[in-house]
């Protein structure tokens, strides 16, 4: 079965859309083809398209993004927070199924097994605080390294490679 090419039709139809303004996947919705393919066919014509709103987007999804990690790191912290209290709290509430039901004491130390579990858990929401706190403190630091090259390049300063 024949592929399905482009035609000198499918270009011209590609370069009138695109001197209307039209963004690639609108011209790909008109015309029936791909955006992969419109494309090609807009680099064949030597055509390109503005990324400008694209890139906009992109950067206030990634700043909405920090936002959200930084939110939950601080609901992280406040869980580790719980847990460190509930290790740390002189009276420990104790819920067992006995013979008489469902039982809750209060303990003056926190069973073994327990403590595990609870450390486990602190040590689970400090680590993913971490590790959301170092997306954001990479691109930091590499704004920083990118600035101080800027400058020293400026200054005329070789550095290292």
């Amino acid at each position: 079965m024949p592929r399905n090419l482009v035609t000198d039709a499918d270009r011209d139809r590609v370069r009138e859309l695109h001197s209307e303004g039209k963004s690639r996947n609108d011209i790909a919705r008109v015309t029936g083809r791909s955006a992969s393919t419109v494309t090609v066919i807009a680099r064949e014509l030597g055509l390109s398209f503005d990324r400008s709103k694209t890139a906009a987007a992109t950067q206030a999804r990634q700043i909405d993004n920090r936002a959200r990690r930084t939110e939950i790191t601080s609901r992280l912290y406040g869980r580790a927070e719980q847990v460190l209290a509930r290790l740390e709290s002189p009276g420990y509430k104790f819920t067992a199924t006995t013979v008489h039901g469902i039982e809750t004491k209060t303990l003056d130390h926190v069973p073994a097994q327990d403590e595990k579990s609870l450390a486990s858990a602190l040590s689970t929401h400090l680590g993913a605080a971490a590790r959301l706190e170092a997306i954001d403190a990479e691109k930091g630091s590499e704004g920083a390294k990118s600035m101080l090259g800027g400058l020293a390049v400026a200054l005329g300063i070789v550095t290292a490679p």
